[in-house]
């Protein structure tokens, strides 16, 4: 599997400030790493995706701060479409809908951009979401996004005729969306693969597959190899794992734990639960205030949708569901074109970790994104390692 680390936890939204980030963050990761080339999975919001689809002398100087800072791109994060460092985001980060034609726009400009960057001989891979959040959701608004992924699809085909490169586009499925397991996505997508469908109806599996988000996976309480098993037994693949974290809490009623969980709700982001009862029920709530406030019974274990950094280990009586993007990576690895699925690192949670934890300036900044880096390397092969203890940053950890 290819590795990169998305670059959606960094703010900038032009193209000078991407260039900026490339610059001072991305290039000294590399380093930090010890890594010869980089993959950086790009977030390119919306304006910027279509500046660039416009105009090749941007894309070019795009391409000469890659090369300067020995940076490859094979992936794309298509998901947030603008605006993913607000001062609020929670709900925001799932509009436009792929009912509005903005977000089919979007995503074919993100692959004609792609397909130009790409390193020869590899496949490209872009992320979205998972059609929307679930309400409001009308069966008219399912029948326009299967007439937009039927279009998104013709248009990938005559992407990779026209240039030789192929891109794909991964649905990624989110807990409180319309796709909101694996089974969802699966089940939606399969229902649309069917070759006697009319072209307009009709999603190429070659082209249009999965997003595997390990924390939205283990969020789910989903196990990873049967997940994987169900993805490829219907016909299709997973086209890029994000690697990434879920916070898990054995016992939600203990006091402590309601403490060391608190520190994690915050303003900008939606951090969805759920909790698992003795039956095997999962239950959910949609934003991790609401299952403190009571949303949810504290009778079973929680997940909690915060990315927490790969190379972390949360103080007791939290946890980390490395063990999930473990079993998640190695399930990929042995399915059929698990090789050339695109592992990408995402934690885009640094600027809102609780605060004496969070990285305390750049430079903190490039040494957590590479510690991440040389874990996902180091542990995502089949190693047995548990998570570095070591502190997010200089302080200590409470």
């Amino acid at each position: 599997m290819l590795l990169s680390y998305c670059t959606n936890v960094h703010p900038a939204e032009d193209l000078d400030g991407v260039l900026d980030q490339l610059a001072r963050t991305a290039g000294p990761v590399r380093e930090a790493a010890g890594l010869k080339t980089l993959g950086v999975g790009l977030w390119l919001p919306a304006a910027l995706a279509h500046r660039l689809d416009r105009s090749p002398e941007d894309r070019e100087r795009l391409r000469r701060v890659l090369a300067e800072h020995r940076l490859v791109v094979h992936t794309l994060n298509a998901f947030p479409y603008g605006g993913f460092h607000d001062e609020v985001v929670k709900h925001a980060v799932y509009s436009p809908t792929w009912a509005e034609r903005a977000r089919l726009n979007y995503v074919l400009a993100c692959a004609r951009v792609l397909a130009d960057l790409l390193p020869e001989g590899v496949d490209g891979s872009i992320s979205t979401l998972p059609l929307a959040w679930r309400a409001p959701w009308t069966p008219a608004d399912d029948d326009e996004a299967t007439r937009a992924f039927a279009t998104l699809s013709r248009g990938l085909r005559d992407l990779a005729d026209r240039t030789g490169r192929t891109v794909r586009v991964a649905v990624e499925p989110e807990p409180g969306c319309v796709l909101d397991t694996v089974d969802d996505v699966v089940a939606w997508l399969a229902a649309r693969t069917a070759t006697d469908l009319p072209a307009e109806r009709r999603i190429d599996p070659e082209l249009v597959g999965v997003c595997l988000d390990t924390c939205h996976l283990a969020v789910s309480f989903a196990d990873p190899a049967a997940a994987v098993a169900r993805i490829t037994d219907a016909g299709l693949r997973v086209v890029k794992v994000q690697a990434s974290a879920a916070l898990h809490v054995d016992d939600p009623a203990d006091p402590g734990a309601r403490e060391a969980v608190a520190r994690f709700a915050e303003t900008r982001y939606l951090h969805q639960v759920r909790e698992r009862g003795a039956d095997g029920a999962v239950a959910g709530a949609d934003d991790l205030p609401e299952a403190l406030a009571g949303r949810l019974p504290a009778h079973g274990p929680w997940r909690v949708h915060f990315h927490v950094p790969l190379h972390h280990a949360p103080a007791a009586p939290l946890a980390a569901t490395t063990d999930v993007l473990r079993a998640a990576v190695a399930a990929v690895a042995a399915a059929p074109h698990g090789d050339r699925a695109h592992l990408d690192v995402e934690t885009y949670t640094w600027s809102v970790l609780p605060a004496d934890v969070r990285p305390d300036g750049p430079a903190e900044l490039v040494a957590g994104i590479a510690a991440e880096l040389r874990w996902a390397r180091d542990h995502l092969g089949g190693g047995a390692a548990e998570p570095s203890t070591t502190p997010l940053n200089a302080r200590s950890v409470a």
